[in-house]
């Protein structure tokens, strides 16, 4: 029986070509995941312990500048020089480096900011005995000596076309200043491999800049020969300050590989999670392929068993030809997915990120998962077709006729999957109603229903393809007309084909439903709440300089500016985050709906409260509360005003003159801005001169930050889409190998329309309406299930959406619907030709 199976594989290749291509693209999909992030996995761990590999001892502190001490002193910001010189002259330590970095952004020749702003920072060059830094290897010039002076990372100082001695301008925090360009070097630093910058100041200035004068952030400490690392540790710790902590360099890299290999993680699962998808959907395009073939060989099976093949045997040959189709799609497809997994590499680094140098990591469970996913995937998908081979009695399958589908399975299949289907919509319903806590109840009720439509599906397909068959009939004439009866002829097969464009459409537009709405109710939400022309921010997310907030109101053209101070407090015991607001411009550049009371209050120093805060802790105007600014110190304070939530501000407004009386160094994320007359280029021109044109601080318009926000949007729906597209690809191919096979099995027939009329372009035209009927059927129903799935999710999400209101974006719908029908016609451009080709008498002949 073995033999017999392989030899029917070879004698059927053509037909299980497209099989083979399904499982392929999924294993290649798993295996390349699976390579690529072991590959990356490796890199970055190497690259770890390359860092760290001299390294006996590392010291690193935490800002402890705002939490005051037992004694009433606020703690040090770092390690002090003076416990620095205690550290280098331990026994044991051969020598210490300290280091300080933070925010340097570089702007280029044209004054834009050179990297991504999240990722260019600054630190500072610290030289050995030898007058080097062992972090640094330079390749023109020095490191930077005196104020005056700065060195540069390789390739920023190439995209700003810099050599030794011009003059650069870097902005940390403060006002943009000019340094002189000392040096240029390559360095291994993890912002410098994201895309970004490196910016190196004197030892001196870069404490000024980015800590205070005598201390250092971080601590690295190497080891003299024989000097135990323990050791070390253990003199170290008695002399940092609480807000700093010390570990070996063996700890802190393990730590980082650990805590490398958990971001990889979630990518891996990620990438797993749509490679599965396009499995399931391979699922539909095998088990179609065999029930067709099983369909096409009755006789043949028949004969097996009449010359004594017992059931069991037949079955066992069935699963043994799809097992050899697994394997052969495997051993393709794995060797895909490491090829796919080499071209990621230069593939990110078009993006502007770098991976570390490395080798290619092909690990015995990237290669046994492949596979095994491989043939797991096609033997499961062939059991039904298998078993119902098994079950063909010798004498009825000696008959022309294929077996088809009793009455009695049918009406089980319709009831089970009605079952399922209203199951499943009921349980996504209930978890709708739950609100936020309901998503994991949607997911099984979404997975119930997904099941339960593909179960429904060949019942489904004889009304929803009797909508567009008069219209077929109508424009196309005869060939419209075959063309949906074919099509609702064997609804199993029609129902199969049409799950798996189902599946892909399903998602595709529940992420589009979701992501449109939710970007329209930003957009929305920015209109109706933000009135101020400008938002001032840190290209690198951090704060802003209370100097830009000054430099600002001195602009000429502005009518109120109000930063946001981000500062927590306690309040009746309960911590709160709180926006430090300028009274009297908040309401300029804020559109606010007072519920009780005014904000006028804010300049008598009261504060506001959102009236869902309010509410939720009892609070009522004219309360007076006792609060607890972040330096301990507590005081009492009057609620002058409730107003409706703003999303882009914190639930507590607050005078920004208390907040900076409480805290050294406010955070002030934004700034808003109103101008005389609105927005205009001059009103900008004039914010970026105030600015001094630092290219580390952006001015956005209200437009612009419309524009942000649906950049993310439309950037994280054109991923899925990109994810999805394996899945879509899958769909495709089974159409093609359900009309090829469906053209094979009906050569006769294909002979008789021949011999009485039908020319070869109407041949075609029938095959290919065919398919188009196939795959908007199955687009329809992805369209109608993925939108219910949107609904429901998105009344998870409405409560933290202000505005949030579904919006079926019937454009892209169609667009969806038309791309469906147009993968019709290209699914069927072989087939059709293929059955147009057929010679009429053998066609005729052909049993």
């Amino acid at each position: 029986m073995f033999r017999t199976a392989l030899r029917t594989v070879l004698a059927h290749k053509a037909r299980l070509l497209m099989t083979v291509l399904a499982v392929m693209l999924g294993v290649a999909f798993v295996s390349g995941t699976l390579v690529f992030t072991d590959t990356l996995g490796s890199a970055f761990r190497n690259q770890s312990a390359k860092s760290y590999k001299d390294v006996a001892v590392a010291v690193t502190s935490h800002d402890g500048t705002d939490s005051p001490r037992t004694d009433g002193k606020k703690e040090d910001p770092g390690v002090s020089q003076a416990t620095f010189g205690k550290i280098k002259a331990l026994d044991g330590v051969a020598s210490a480096t300290g280091r300080v970095e933070g925010f340097a952004g570089v702007a280029d020749q044209d004054g834009k900011l050179i990297g991504d702003g999240w990722s260019t920072k600054g630190g500072n060059f610290a030289p050995a005995k030898d007058g080097k830094d062992p972090a640094y290897t330079f390749t023109h010039g020095s490191g930077p000596r005196g104020d005056g002076q700065i060195a540069l990372d390789a390739t920023s100082a190439g995209k700003g076309a810099y050599k030794v001695g011009d003059r650069v301008r870097v902005a940390t925090n403060g006002p943009v200043k000019e340094y002189t360009l000392s040096g240029v070097f390559t360095t291994e630093d993890g912002a410098v491999n994201a895309g970004g910058s490196l910016v190196l100041f004197d030892t001196g200035l870069a404490q000024k800049l980015f800590l205070q004068p005598g201390f250092f952030k971080d601590v690295t400490i190497t080891a003299a020969p024989g000097a135990s690392d323990a050791t070390i540790l253990s003199q170290v710790k008695p002399l940092l300050p609480s807000n700093a902590d010390a570990q070996t360099g063996k700890q802190l890299a393990e730590d980082q590989a650990e805590n490398i290999e958990k971001g990889l993680s979630s990518l891996n699962q990620m990438l797993l999670a749509f490679a599965g998808i396009a499995l399931f959907v391979g699922i539909f395009l095998i088990s179609n392929t065999f029930t067709m073939l099983v369909a096409q060989r009755t006789r043949e099976l028949a004969l097996l068993r009449a010359v004594g093949a017992s059931r069991r045997q037949v079955k066992r040959s069935v699963l043994t030809e799809a097992a050899v189709v697994g394997v052969i799609a495997s051993v393709v497809g794995f060797v895909l997915g490491v090829g796919l997994a080499m071209s990621l590499r230069p593939l990110v680094g078009t993006f502007g990120a770098k991976i570390p140098a490395g080798p290619l990591v092909v690990s015995p469970t990237a290669a046994g998962a492949a596979f095994g996913v491989g043939v797991l995937i096609t033997v499961l998908a062939a059991w039904l077709p298998a078993r119902r081979a098994a079950k063909i009695p010798p004498v009825a399958a000696m008959s022309s006729v294929h077996g088809l589908a009793t009455m009695k399975s049918l009406v089980l299949r319709n009831s089970f999957g009605a079952l399922l289907t209203l199951a499943g919509a009921a349980v996504t319903v209930l978890g709708a109603r739950q609100g936020s806590d309901g998503r994991m109840t949607i997911a099984a009720g979404a997975f119930l229903a997904l099941v339960g439509v593909i179960v429904l599906i060949p019942l489904l397909s004889r009304p929803v393809i009797a909508l567009i068959r008069l219209p077929l009939n109508r424009v196309f004439g005869v060939a419209g007309k075959l063309a949906g009866q074919n099509a609702v002829r064997n609804p199993r097969r029609t129902g199969a084909t049409a799950s798996a464009l189902a599946i892909g459409l399903t998602l595709v537009t529940g992420l589009t439903v979701l992501g449109v709405t939710i970007g329209q109710a930003v957009d929305k939400a920015t209109t109706d709440t933000i009135s101020a022309d400008y938002m001032v921010t840190m290209a690198s997310g951090d704060g802003l300089d209370p100097s830009a907030v000054t430099a600002l109101e001195k602009a000429p053209g502005v009518s109120a500016v109000s930063p946001q101070v981000d500062t927590a407090v306690k309040i009746n015991g309960d911590f709160h985050t709180v926006s430090g607001v300028t009274p009297g411009d908040i309401e300029k550049v804020f559109h606010f709906t007072t519920v009780s009371g005014s904000l006028d209050a804010l300049g008598e120093g009261e504060i506001a409260v959102d009236a869902k805060t309010a509410k939720s802790n009892g609070w009522k105007t004219g309360d007076t509360l006792p609060v607890t600014y972040a330096d301990g110190k507590a005081a009492r304070l009057k609620l002058g005003a409730t107003y409706d939530g703003i999303n882009f501000l914190s639930p507590v407004l607050i005078p920004k003159d208390l907040v900076a009386a409480h805290d050294a160094k406010p955070r002030i994320s934004q700034v808003w801005v109103a101008s005389d007359g609105g927005a205009s280029k001059a009103h900008e021109q004039a914010l970026v001169d105030a600015l001094g044109d630092n290219p580390a601080i952006s001015i956005m318009n209200q437009e612009d930050i419309k524009n942000t926000f649906s950049g993310f949007i439309n950037t994280a729906l054109n991923i899925m889409y990109g994810l999805l597209a394996m899945a879509l690809l899958i769909a495709v191919l089974g159409v093609v190998n359900t009309l090829a096979m469906s053209v094979f099995e009906r050569q006769q027939e294909i002979g008789m329309l021949r011999a009485i009329g039908l020319d070869r372009t109407k041949v075609k035209r029938m095959i290919r309406l065919e398919a188009v009927v196939i795959s908007v059927f199955g687009a329809v129903v992805g369209v109608g299930l993925g939108t219910f799935l949107a609904w429901a999710i998105g009344q998870t999400v409405k409560s933290d959406v202000p505005g949030y209101a579904l919006v079926v974006p019937w454009d892209r719908i169609g667009i969806f619907l038309v791309l469906a029908g147009l993968v019709g016609v290209l699914a069927a451009l072989w087939p059709a030709r293929s059955a147009a080709r057929l010679n009429m008498l053998t066609a005729i002949q052909t049993e």
